[in-house]
């Protein structure tokens, strides 16, 4: 193979064959190929794009370059669930134990929190004792006893996707569709689920900023997976204010277990939920219609069944499910002025969790579990001034520039402003492939 040919054939907007795709990145898992020719082929990408079979091709490689997993005949659809996360968002931890408690299996593999948005098993190891580092049998028989499971990848899982996303987050090549597409799917992929449900965040507490974007994200994924034979749709979801009530880890896991017991429908949080899991029972064959499989999925909510799965995954992975999860001492911010919340930028929130101790700026770093934020307003609530906007739970007092940078979170309008929806575009394998 001529990697040197490869890249200046990417570079001059040529596309490369699957068999050359394959032959890539087998010989760059075996470290067979230098970073920096491969730090050369992706920048190439970035600049020029990957055609739909190409995007295949790479996913498909990069998924191979490890494990795939094989699950037991099971009338049980199999179902997974992926989102680009936000601020606040506590999706997971809701929709993997109430689609168990809808009769599916769901094989959740997560990862941690990166730069301002927190990840799922950083806010699960809030307990104490709890592992999220299961071997490949334990997490299938979790499954199949229990219906869910939320675990750390394996180092056998996607080792290709380890070893680009290392060199791509260190060369600025993270910013390509095709490149998140395959690094994302590979991982999901290799679970092997059969059905796969996607939350695609755009807005000021998102990676994707803006809709054309997440759009063609959306579609890239749906596509991709759809073409390497597992059934996939998208929502495109607004993320112009944090998911939730609480933002942090132990605050994340408190809020979900209160809303596990007692589901607030009218929330968005508890709306993007059920419909993911309505979705992800149509596209399995579970239910007919999003309608009949929404009446399905609070029943089993109302019932309690989504919170006895929950506690039954948090005690099988070594947690204690009614364990008091404590908090760092609290700090009322309160709004300086008088007027309409308009404008929530998450993205500082985001940065103010990271000063707190709640997230880290680099993989290695340690995470305070204690730390985070309770929202007192959303946009379009009226304040006046000395009202609670936020409350704050760290260590330490809150120092003028931290202060500061809350504040400047908020803005404010003299008249209420429309809110837009939460669910902007829904995208599914038709409008994916006519694209």
């Amino acid at each position: 193979m001529d990697v040197v040919a490869l890249i200046e054939r990417k570079r001059d907007g040529g596309e490369l064959e699957d068999s050359e795709i394959r032959s890539l990145i087998e010989s760059f898992a075996r470290d067979q190929i230098p970073d920096y020719q491969m730090a050369a082929w992706a920048m190439a990408v970035v600049c020029r794009g990957m055609t739909p079979l190409e995007t295949a091709a790479l996913t498909r490689a990069m998924r191979d370059s490890g494990e795939c997993l094989t699950w037991p005949e099971d009338p049980r659809p199999l179902i997974d669930k992926h989102s680009t996360g936000g601020i606040g968002d506590k999706v997971s931890l809701l929709l993997a134990p109430l689609l168990a408690a809808c009769g599916a299996r769901v094989p959740m593999i997560s990862g941690r929190g990166l730069g301002s948005t927190g990840g799922t098993l950083d806010k699960l190891e809030s307990y104490q004792n709890l592992r999220v580092g299961l071997s490949t049998q334990e997490f299938q028989d979790q499954v199949q006893s229990i219906g869910c499971a939320i675990v750390a990848a394996s180092a056998e899982l996607a080792p290709a996707d380890r070893r680009l996303y290392a060199l791509r987050d260190v060369t600025g090549t993270v910013p390509s569709v095709p490149l998140i597409t395959a690094s994302i799917l590979s991982k999901k992929l290799a679970e092997n689920p059969r059905t796969l449900v996607l939350d695609v965040k755009v807005g000021s507490g998102a990676f994707m900023k803006d809709l054309s974007q997440a759009r063609e994200l959306a579609q890239s994924l749906v596509r991709t997976a759809t073409r390497l034979g597992t059934s996939a749709m998208a929502w495109i979801t607004d993320m112009n204010q944090p998911l939730g009530r609480m933002v942090g880890n132990a605050c994340e896991v408190i809020e979900s277990r209160e809303l596990l017991r007692t589901p607030d429908y009218e929330s968005p949080l508890c709306q993007l939920v059920v419909a993911l899991a309505a979705e992800g029972l149509v596209a399995a064959g579970a239910e007919a219609n999003v309608e009949v499989a929404t009446e399905r999925v609070k029943r089993q909510w109302d019932q309690g069944d989504a919170y006895e799965c929950f506690a039954r995954m948090i005690a099988a992975q070594g947690g204690a499910p009614e364990q008091p999860l404590s908090l760092a001492p609290s700090h009322v911010l309160v709004a300086p002025v008088r007027g309409w919340v308009e404008y929530i930028n998450g993205e500082l929130l985001g940065r103010l969790v990271i000063a707190i101790g709640g997230g880290r700026q680099q993989l290695g770093d340690s995470v305070d579990h204690g730390v985070g934020l309770q929202m007192h307003v959303g946009l379009g609530s009226q304040v006046e001034p000395g009202q609670p906007l936020l409350t704050v739970f760290s260590r330490e007092p809150l120092s003028e520039s931290l202060e500061t940078l809350a504040q400047s979170a908020f803005h404010y309008g003299d008249m209420p402003s429309a809110i837009g929806p939460l669910f902007l575009e829904r995208i599914d394998h038709s409008s994916a492939s006519s694209l």
